[in-house]
């Protein structure tokens, strides 16, 4: 049974496990627990595809990623990126799943050599309620779920993606190719990651 409440002593001799990036990744988003849970919204066509499958290949340093593709499964667009980013040098760490039954992704995370990084893209084709994602993520406290969100007038698509947003430690946003960290983790102040070079010219060209 589950403590009502904890002490101070108590709570300064608990230890976590950071992601022990550095330089860029560790300037724009710190350094969050190994285990903690992400949110990352933007518009259509910002850059959030890409900045996704870029993270993807820098988790895969540290442990099995399975990228969950519910909203793209493996269409040509998640070929090209697949492609661009070179996650074929991640053969063994890296692997893609498109059926979203929840019941059959538990029986993969309770593999012996499951992957320790779970990418949900998006959270709206996943057709689960928030309450079944409270309770995967209880379920396996030593798994970090990184969820993809839909936007609607800057704001994330749905009120099950709201609440999703406040329950996650790391929240990312994504807009005009850069990514913005908005959560408890944050680097350098004001720091941005640039997803796409090419992007952010043909933007800045724009206007």
């Amino acid at each position: 049974m589950a403590k009502r409440a904890y002490s101070p002593r108590e709570i300064l001799k608990m230890t976590y496990k950071p992601i022990p990036w550095d330089g860029e990744w560790e300037r724009c988003f710190g350094q969050p627990d190994m285990y903690d849970t992400w949110f990352i919204s933007g518009p259509s066509a910002g850059g959030k595809s890409s900045f996704v499958m870029q993270l993807a290949k820098k988790l895969c340093e540290y442990g099995v990623v399975l990228y969950c593709s519910y909203e793209e499964k493996v269409s040509m667009s998640f070929k090209e990126r697949i492609e661009r980013f070179h996650m074929e040098e991640e053969q063994g760490r890296f692997r893609v799943c498109i059926d979203s039954d929840l019941e059959n992704l538990k029986k993969m995370l309770k593999q012996r050599k499951g992957p320790k990084f779970i990418i949900v893209d998006s959270f709206q084709y996943s057709h689960w309620e928030y309450a079944q994602v409270e309770a995967l993520v209880n379920e396996f406290p030593r798994k970090s779920f990184i969820f993809i969100s839909q936007e609607a007038k800057s704001q994330p698509l749905g009120k099950p993606a709201v609440r999703l947003k406040y329950m996650a430690g790391v929240k990312v946003r994504v807009v005009g190719y850069e990514a913005v960290c908005q959560g408890r983790f944050i680097g350098e102040a004001g720091a941005t990651f640039r997803v796409w070079e090419d992007g952010l010219i043909q933007i800045s060209n724009s206007f």
